[in-house]
């Protein structure tokens, strides 16, 4: 019996470890991929206070690190189910089963890829997500967003004050984000709207040097690129979940900043939750916050 299970290694969860263990409490945290989360990906992280610049694969095992120098138990199994036994929780893997007083769920929100070959590959290696974070890197340069709605287009304009050239492709023949945001892309010189095209292939092995595009007429092109924005929308990771906490129409987790659900014991913190602002200072804050919940419930404060 832990204290409490964090389900997800990511700066949600881990940050949530750091501040069960330093209330004595007893932590196992199960996490199905990487330890570190999504953040591993970015090649410079230049927006974590007190870090001028860290890549977020040091970042993240820094955190690490620190985790299991206090105690906590990492294990790597994907959780498939929770069970609420009220003074109980029971975390399902397909491992074996584990039980704790309280669980932390932080299992994130993915990024929407496109499938194409060598994706993952390039994924850090010219194809990111977030104009905040990488924007920087691609200042003066070509880059390319992919999507058409709200995300993408805040990127397109976002990146328009940094790079030489932005180049928005979007399946279908229309922008789906808001007229105010369109009307914001139409004002900008240097981005170049294709409209009802399909990304269909990336160019370049170990760093991507371009894409190639296919037309709904069925002509294709191939664009040379710095960069690649892929704003589809984000996935997140509740479905085994939604017996114990409440999920929007979207899959998030519905929540506030104080992280409860709707099951005692139970708390979300991160980017699996409902909430405007996605970014790993954000993340970290719910850790702090659901693991401080966490305790006090298991305190019986």
């Amino acid at each position: 019996m832990y204290d409490i299970i964090v389900i997800g290694g990511g700066p949600a969860g881990l940050t949530a470890a750091l501040y069960a263990l330093r209330a004595n409490k007893s932590v196992l945290v199960l996490e199905k991929a990487a330890f570190g989360g999504q953040i591993t990906y970015s090649p410079k992280v230049e927006n974590i206070p007190g870090q001028a610049a860290i890549s977020g694969n040091d970042f993240s095992a820094a955190l690490v690190d620190q985790v299991i120098e206090l105690g906590a138990e990492l294990e790597p199994a994907e959780v498939t189910a929770v069970r609420d036994g009220g003074e109980s929780k029971t975390v399902v893997t397909e491992d074996g089963e584990y039980t704790a007083k309280a669980v932390i769920i932080a299992t994130g929100a993915k990024h929407r890829r496109l499938g194409l070959q060598n994706e993952e590959n390039l994924v850090g290696r010219g194809i990111s997500f977030c104009a905040v974070c990488d924007g920087a890197f691609y200042q003066g340069k070509t880059v390319g967003v992919v999507g058409g709605g709200n995300s993408a287009l805040q990127e397109a304009i976002l990146l328009s004050e940094l790079a030489e050239k932005v180049i928005i492709v979007q399946n279908l023949e229309y922008l789906t984000g808001e007229r105010r945001l369109q009307d914001f892309v139409a004002q900008k010189a240097n981005i170049e709207l294709m409209l009802g095209w399909v990304v269909k292939e990336y160019k370049g092995e170990s760093e991507l040097e371009g894409i190639v595009a296919e037309s709904i007429s069925g002509e294709k092109r191939e664009i040379p690129l710095d960069g690649l924005f892929v704003a589809i929308g984000l996935e997140p990771q509740n479905s085994a979940f939604e017996n114990v906490m409440a999920l929007d129409g979207y899959g998030y987790a519905v929540s506030d900043e104080s992280c409860v659900t709707k099951t005692a014991g139970i708390f979300v913190a991160g980017d699996c939750r409902t909430k405007k602002i996605r970014q790993v200072t954000t993340a970290a804050a719910d850790g702090a916050v659901a693991a401080l919940a966490a305790c006090d419930y298991i305190d019986g404060r």
